[in-house]
């Protein structure tokens, strides 16, 4: 894993960070997408915070485990994998991972990468237009499975990506985790 950066740590997220974590996921997403996604529907689907909040909460309680990834008390980022929804694909799917804009390139998205998945096999759907986020992905051993679908809800396409088991991945390093 690279190493993280001087006051960056990540630990498991609680329903004391569903605020400040909503927060930081709506601002991923509008760092993420917006070169993607039609400005004023990705703002139409961020307009409301309180969904949001409500998913994390459910999430954090319910779902698998969220890897929360903070500066300070800040939250920049955050990943989380579980059992794969295809039965068709690897038993493990990369759910999410976003980190805030600032932070990319520092290699919090890489440890957070690390945390969820190790060296599993691994699926996930990435934006077929985002070709900087396809290239993390390809670094770290998943490759394009030709499958593609419409995701409505940002009316865009996604693309397949599979990593098989055993990819080797970046260095470990000593990071800190706290709570694990």
């Amino acid at each position: 894993m690279t190493p993280l950066p001087d006051g960056v740590l990540l630990r498991p997220a609680t329903l004391d960070d569903a605020p400040a974590a909503a927060r930081m996921h709506l601002e991923c997403w509008r760092e993420a997408y917006s070169p993607y996604v039609d400005a004023e529907l990705l703002e139409a689907r961020l307009s409301n915070p309180d969904p949001w909040e409500e998913t994390w909460r459910g999430h954090v309680e319910h779902g698998p485990p969220r890897t929360l990834a903070l500066f300070g008390d800040e939250p920049i980022g955050f990943a989380t994998a579980g059992p794969n929804r295809d039965a068709d694909a690897p038993e493990r799917e990369l759910y999410a991972l976003y980190l805030r804009e600032s932070w990319w390139g520092s290699g919090v998205g890489q440890a957070l990468l690390d945390d969820v998945l190790d060296d599993r096999a691994c699926t996930l759907w990435v934006l077929e237009d985002n070709s900087r986020a396809i290239a993390f992905y390809e670094r770290n051993g998943f490759v394009a499975t030709g499958e593609r679908e419409f995701f409505t809800w940002l009316d865009a396409w996604e693309i397949r990506m599979d990593r098989p088991e055993s990819t080797p991945l970046a260095k470990k390093n000593d990071r800190t985790i706290l709570g694990a």
